[in-house]
């Protein structure tokens, strides 16, 4: 009697357990965001000749940059807003060393604890080292590849300038990322679509329009000469006489040109539907010029021989197909329903830069801060905002992306190997500003950065929660614990105190204090205590013993500089909130709580003390696109979410987010990626929360202005 009455109620409990179970999965299906209506709301309309609003499409490793006409028609034009660039991961070009310049007269010793230290500055004197500074800063630079756009005139010969456009309408599919562009010459329509290949460094277009048979419209390829300079807006048109551009092949569909500049040699390869032929106007300038009304066209860049002919209908179906698989996966977020009139403006915001990071950033490796658009910087990337590029990929459910660029570090190993052993600390020694071999920029700022060391083992957590497996431990094991040794053999011992020390000589992630002088920055100490123990941990995982050197820095590391009752930002700064200086750049104090979790130095009600403080007496205008972001984490975890909400939306230039997504910030740097970045980790902490936090959406207000849904975001630490 007891085994069938066991039975029944075994039997009614599985019952009721399924029916939950179905309940639930009903419920969930019920809430699921339509991730198409939320995207394609946002899809970008054009209906003016805007610098300001070019559009791009690209898969990750390469992107090409459109004015109005979907194409690079008006370079020129467009240069001071958001350049018409087509730029690579493999398209790096770097000039002879012909003065024979070493890097080590790039070298200067400074005093590190009573020890000559070197590093790589930007030296003035004597001339030769300072045009060594110059060489290594400049070479290798990215490449414009090509300027693909219109040659267009009237009926009078004269060329079309961008206000002879009319009947403009440009729209931007995001779900299939096929970009649709018509306009008027002078009353004839032309009619462009334009993708980009998600698979290969290519571009298709197709063009209907009278002004084809007439004449009046063919298709220029333009090589613009790379200017070594810190930007590069793929318009100067003065090649060197040594550069050469050359038709190496042409049949009745197709045209290859080779390119060869000082290091890089590439191929362009044309193919096309339709009868054309293909000419060289001048140097450098390539004329296809197609006949009856209509084209179809793709253009192939390579840093080798192309393989196979990319047709159009290709790769539109490649990009609508992958676009909507990127869009199905991974995390989105519906904020439909909200009244608080900030809502529809923060999830464009949203759609928009997870199309921008996904276009330009979702390469081999680290990004430049102008993603694939334009040169800042030389095209080179800097490693301390690889934080900002990659953080987010694994937030939002898309962990792969932060993977790809993570085998670039096993490149750059060796170099950053290295640069620890030149200076006489253990491990290896992340580089600020590099390029794709992993060599090192001389800066005098970027030399003395070191927030970007534990940005590795960030990395490498994140994959591990996304992958809790030995072989993500194996994986990423030695450079975990080769950044960990360099990270405890940094700090220097103070015996008088009894603790470690960061710095002098350094700069914290607020560039704004002297390297000589600065020690003890509250961010980069709270970064440390927890990536020493991270490592620590993933050497407990392994069941390998702990570095009694980790744990000794652990153990003794400097607590956090502490006045009155909020943190400074360095120690060595008692002036933290009074000198005008120190209230500009990136309140990195903020980092503390916000980019990190809490860790054993903080707390929590200093660190709420410190937000006010900073809120207050900031200057605001005076920052860059990710302080908004990283202010939004903070006051999230310190439980203030109308700040949260007040952060991200700073009436400040540096805040501006354009028509097309993109984080303006002036007129050098009219595109940011780390602002975009940014924002989406903001978001997802904002959402999902992190590790102990108990709140649901606990970065937005709980006033009932907020309907906040989302789906497959994680949290954070």
């Amino acid at each position: 009697m007891k085994t069938k009455f066991w039975i029944t109620s075994l039997f009614l409990a599985l019952c009721i357990t399924g029916c939950q179970k179905e309940q639930k999965t009903t419920e969930t299906q019920s809430m699921a965001i339509d991730r198409k209506a939320v995207v394609t709301r946002h899809n970008v309309q054009i209906s003016q000749v805007d610098t300001l609003a070019s559009l791009t499409v690209g898969n990750g490793a390469f992107a090409f940059t459109t004015d109005i006409t979907g194409l690079q028609s008006f370079p020129d034009y467009y240069q001071n807003g958001i350049p018409l660039g087509t730029l690579s991961e493999w398209g790096w070009n770097a000039k002879p060393n012909d003065a024979d310049y070493r890097f080590e007269e790039t070298l200067k010793d400074y005093d590190q604890n009573g020890r000559k230290v070197s590093y790589s500055t930007q030296i003035k004197t004597p001339q030769h080292a300072k045009e060594a500074v110059d060489f290594f800063r400049s070479n290798p630079h990215r490449v414009h590849l090509g300027n693909l756009g219109f040659e267009l005139t009237k009926k009078d010969g004269s060329a079309v300038q961008p206000e002879d456009l009319t009947d403009i309408d440009q729209t931007l599919d995001l779900w299939t990322g096929i970009l649709t562009s018509s306009f008027a010459v002078e009353g004839i329509l032309v009619e462009v679509k334009t993708a980009s290949d998600q698979n290969s460094d290519a571009i298709a277009v197709t063009v209907n329009s009278e002004l084809i048979n007439s004449g009046q419209l063919k298709i220029r390829l333009r090589f613009a000469s790379p200017t070594a300079a810190w930007s590069d807006y793929g318009t100067q048109w003065e090649n060197p006489e040594h550069y050469t551009s050359s038709i190496a092949a042409q049949d009745d569909t197709s045209a290859l040109i080779e390119r060869q500049l000082d290091s890089l040699n590439y191929k362009v390869a044309l193919n096309w539907k339709g009868t054309a032929k293909v000419s060289e106007k001048e140097d450098h300038y390539f004329l296809v010029e197609p006949t009856g009304n209509q084209i179809a066209l793709t253009c192939t860049f390579a840093d080798s021989e192309p393989k196979g002919k990319n047709t159009t209908e290709a790769i539109f179906e490649n990009s609508a197909t992958a676009w909507k698989n990127y869009w199905m996966n991974g995390g989105m977020v519906d904020f439909s329903g909200s009244t608080d009139p900030r809502a529809d403006e923060l999830e464009r915001r949203v759609v928009l830069s997870q199309y921008l990071t996904k276009a330009q950033t979702a390469g081999a490796m680290p990004p430049q801060e102008t993603g694939l658009t334009y040169n800042s910087w030389y095209g080179k990337p800097h490693l301390e905002m690889h934080w900002w590029h990659g953080v987010h990929y694994a937030l939002w459910g898309r962990p792969q992306y932060l993977e790809n660029t993570l085998n670039w570090y096993e490149t750059a190993f060796e170099k950053a190997k290295a640069l620890a052993g030149r200076q006489g600390f253990k491990g290896a020694r992340w580089q600020k500003m590099t390029d794709p071999y992993g060599d090192e920029g001389p800066s005098s700022v970027g030399a003395f950065l070191i927030w970007q060391q534990p940005h590795f083992i960030t990395f490498a957590e994140l994959l591990y929660r996304a992958d809790a497996s030995n072989t993500t431990l194996n994986k990423y094991k030695e450079r975990v614990f080769a950044t960990a040794d360099f990270m405890a053999s940094f700090p220097d011992y103070d015996d008088k105190n009894d603790r470690y020390v960061l710095g002098p000589p350094v700069i914290p992630a607020q560039e704004r204090f002297e390297k000589t002088e600065t020690y003890n920055p509250a961010y980069e100490l709270a970064y440390w205590n927890w990536a020493l123990k991270t490592a620590s941990e993933w050497k407990k995982r392994l069941g390998e013993a702990v570095p009694e050197q980790w744990t000794e820095v652990l153990e003794k590391l400097s607590a956090l500089p502490v006045q009155e009752d909020y943190y400074l930002a360095t120690e060595s700064a008692t002036d933290s909130y009074t000198n005008p200086e120190f209230l500009t750049d990136h309140p990195s104090v903020f980092g503390t709580f916000g980019m990190l979790p809490e860790t054993s130095l903080l707390d929590k009600g200093t660190m709420r003390n410190t937000f006010d403080k900073v809120w207050d007496v900031w200057t605001w205008e005076d920052t860059w696109g990710w302080d908004f972001p990283m202010t939004a984490m903070t006051a999230a975890r310190l439980g203030m979410p109308e700040k949260a909400i007040d952060a991200l939306f700073m009436d400040v230039q540096t805040n501006t987010y354009l028509k097309n997504g993109h984080n303006y910030q002036e007129e050098r740097l009219t595109l940011y990626m780390p602002g975009n970045g940014g924002l989406l980790t903001a978001v997802a902490l904002m959402c999902a929360g992190w590790d102990g936090a108990e709140t649901k959406n606990p970065g937005f207000p709980k006033d009932g202005s907020w309907k906040v849904k989302w789906e497959g975001l994680e949290p954070f630490f």
